[in-house]
């Protein structure tokens, strides 16, 4: 099927602009629009789609925003894990504007979903942070361009992977002055910090998945979880349960007090052009006897 002269017009221009925002050639780039609305793009030889996920507000009963997913393959056959995509990246001394594409991607598919409501979330590479100032200007420049204002994009930041202090403490300053959110992701591992969140006061914390799915088999676990959400609060910060996959996991979160939800059992992470806006939320609340 043939592309609409208009839809040319609009792809050569969104090209252009990302050429000049970007600083790759279009070769490199290979944007290409597989069908309204939901953009894919090659880079290094390897395909890039996006998949959201969505995250829940239980007390407003409503979609509170995404979290995107990079899902990369061969050909468009093969698939591949992001570790893997990022890897060959790194090896081949274009992490940084394999970085960029990729969150780059994300945005252009972002808009598809809610024009004007909900947060994109967004993983930041621990091996970026030291970056972070330059890094941030580019992708600022390609969230205005977009129409995307950087209040509606939270950076997650995995803590744990990040050995040192200062260019952590830097990366979170420099993300908050141009006006992004911060998320701490999977808090509550084994290497987590909690003198770290006083000093970085994100946010949002995303509990490490491990502990809602423990709580399932654990009593013990399922009584620390409320203590933890409590913590988290009382600094201010918004706490985020997530790798929720069962009802049994979904009733624990909502008992120990969350808010804000996410796993497979609330949605799976799917292309823009699968997603439809969502205005109830959808699973129940199991009253015990």
């Amino acid at each position: 099927m043939s592309i609409p002269p208009q839809d040319l017009s609009y792809l050569e221009t969104l090209k252009s602009q990302l050429r000049e925002s970007l600083h790759l050639d279009l070769d490199d780039y290979g944007l290409d629009e597989l069908s309204r609305g939901e953009f894919s793009n090659t880079f290094l030889g390897i395909q890039l789609h996006t998949a959201f996920q969505p995250i829940y507000d239980s007390e407003a009963g409503d979609l509170f925003g995404h979290e995107a997913f990079l899902r990369p393959s061969l050909g468009g056959v093969q698939e591949v894990s992001p570790h893997f995509a990022f890897y060959y990246a790194e090896q081949s001394g274009k992490l940084v504007k394999f970085d960029r594409v990729s969150r780059t991607l994300h945005v252009l598919n972002f808009r598809q979903l809610h024009a004007e409501n909900g947060l994109l979330f967004l993983n930041v590479h621990t091996k970026l942070l030291a970056s972070v100032n330059a890094h941030g200007k580019v992708f600022e420049r390609i969230l205005h361009s977009n129409s995307v204002p950087t209040n509606r994009v939270v950076i997650e930041i995995q803590e744990s992977a990040v050995d040192q202090e200062k260019p952590l403490v830097e990366a979170v300053e420099n993300y908050r002055d141009r006006g992004y959110k911060i998320a701490i992701d999977g808090f509550g591992s084994k290497h987590s910090n909690l003198d770290r969140l006083w000093t970085l006061s994100p946010d949002f914390v995303k509990l490490d998945i491990q502990l809602i799915q423990e709580a399932e088999r654990n009593p013990r676990v399922r009584k620390i979880i409320p203590k933890l959400l409590g913590i988290i609060s009382d600094l201010g910060t918004q706490p985020v349960i997530q790798g929720i996959e069962t009802q049994t996991q979904f009733d624990i979160a909502i008992e120990s007090g969350a808010s804000l939800l996410q796993g497979y059992f609330l949605g799976k992470p799917v292309t823009a052009k699968e997603l439809q806006p969502v205005s109830v939320f959808k699973p129940t609340i199991r009253v015990a006897a």
